[in-house]
C-alpha cells in the first residue's frame, strides 16, 4: 500500500527515479541494509503517522538503532526506500518527501 502511495506522488509531481529496485524481487538483508543506511548521513523513517529523525553523524546509532529504522519484519530493508544524496527516506509520508525532492 504505501509503496502504491509513493508512485501516485512521484507520477502526480513528474518526479523519476534514476535507478529502481523492486524489493519484492531483489530484497535487500537486514546487514546488508544497515550498511547501506550507514552510507547516508541522515535517516527519516515512517513508522504509522510519525516521522523519526536520526542525524547519524551527530547522534553515532547503533546498528541496532540503525535497523529498528531501516529493517522491517521480514528482516529486510522496509519499502519504500529512497535515497537522495546524503539523505534516507524510509518509508513514505507526503510531506517529507515534498521537503526533500522539491528544495
Amino acid at each position: 500500500m504505501t509503496c502504491k502511495k509513493t508512485q501516485e506522488f512521484l507520477a502526480r509531481t513528474g518526479v523519476t527515479a534514476r535507478a529502481e529496485q523492486n524489493a519484492k524481487k531483489e530484497t535487500i538483508a537486514g546487514a546488508e541494509a544497515v550498511a547501506i543506511a550507514k552510507k547516508a548521513s541522515e535517516i527519516y523513517a515512517t513508522k504509522g503517522k510519525k516521522v523519526l529523525h536520526l542525524n547519524l553523524k551527530k547522534d553515532q546509532p547503533s546498528d541496532e538503532e540503525i535497523a529498528a529504522l531501516v529493517v522491517g519484519p521480514s528482516g529486510n530493508l522496509r519499502a519504500p526506500t529512497l535515497r537522495l544524496g546524503k539523505v534516507l527516506l524510509v518509508g513514505f509520508d507526503e510531506e517529507t518527501y515534498a521537503k526533500f525532492l522539491f528544495r
